[in-house]
């Protein structure tokens, strides 16, 4: 009985961390059929532990379940990489080799000259999908190990060429 709580924990706090991200990030219709699942592991799981709530290692099974299901929950979130990310970047570069490399690969890249502590720098933008975050950076690192990098997430995304690609499919082809 406690193998069984346990894993219908981890499977329902899974669904259910799968489905706020999902919702987050607008795949509301997909969010609403994984909650349909989420609710029936959960009535099942905390039915059990409630027909035995006198054997605590239920509740602890409980417990430990919800917990691990929280991370195989955020796990399954980095592989689905939903959404888009803005990543800001720094370099002392100045021949500007980096923003053609990055184009060529396919991300959206704008650049600019800076000016930082120790002089004039180039500063970039680059809009791509969470899952070409990685490679990305590996680029850039590639290019310039000293880079300045911080990345935050693009809600919203309009206008541009890049939008264009994308509604095409033809990004990273």
């Amino acid at each position: 009985m406690v193998l069984i709580i346990f894993a219908i924990n981890i499977v329902y706090v899974t669904f259910f961390t799968v489905r706020m991200i999902l919702t987050l990030k607008g795949y509301r219709y997909i969010a609403a059929v994984v909650s349909v699942v989420e609710v029936i592991i959960y009535v099942v799981g905390l039915g059990l532990v409630l027909e035995n709530l006198n054997e605590i290692q239920n509740l602890i099974a409980y417990a430990i379940g919800y917990g691990c299901g929280v991370v195989v929950g955020s796990k399954i979130e980095e592989k689905m990489a939903l959404g888009y990310i803005t990543v800001n970047v720094i370099t002392a570069e100045k021949d500007l080799k980096l923003p053609k490399i990055l184009r060529d690969k396919g991300y959206g890249v704008t650049d600019w000259s800076a000016n930082g502590l120790d002089g004039d720098r180039s500063a970039l933008q680059i809009l791509t999908p969470r899952k070409y975050e990685l490679q990305l950076y590996a680029t850039i690192k590639e290019h310039d190990p000293r880079a300045f990098i911080i990345a935050y997430e693009a809600k919203t995304i309009h206008g541009g060429f890049w939008v264009k690609t994308v509604r095409k499919g033809k990004l990273f082809k």
